[in-house]
């Protein structure tokens, strides 16, 4: 089993920046890669970021690209993700995620492993 936390979210400004932080615990050996992804209510659930364990790949949702940072540390089994330039489009509960046998990085599907969830929410 893998276990996640998720930490950072919080109420910003349009503009402003949030940095979230996943945590990781239990069978780490067998990620292949960690993700970021968001859910608004009545929204299905949006790939955000992805990153590789062990290549140096990302993998970026057009509508963050360029404003979010997914990084990662293996010794401390914790992804981030780094928020600029917010909007208030990105208001959503944001999740980390594990994939385990990777597939097309952008579904949910290929990921076993979700956290709680850390709500982000954008003011105008």
């Amino acid at each position: 089993q893998v276990q996640l936390v998720e930490s950072g979210g919080g109420l910003v400004q349009a503009g402003g920046s949030l940095r979230l932080s996943c945590a990781a615990s239990g069978r780490t050996f067998s990620s292949i890669a960690m993700g970021w992804f968001r859910q608004a209510p009545g929204k299905e659930r949006e790939f955000i970021a992805s990153i590789r364990r062990s290549v140096s790949i990302t993998y970026y949702a057009d509508s963050v690209k360029g404003r979010f940072t997914i990084s990662r540390d293996n010794a401390k089994n914790t992804v981030y993700l780094q928020m600029d330039s917010m909007k208030p489009e990105d208001t959503a509960i944001y999740y980390c995620a594990v994939a385990t046998d990777l597939g097309i990085i952008r579904l949910p599907s290929s990921y076993s492993y979700w956290g709680q969830g850390t709500q982000v929410t954008v003011s105008s």
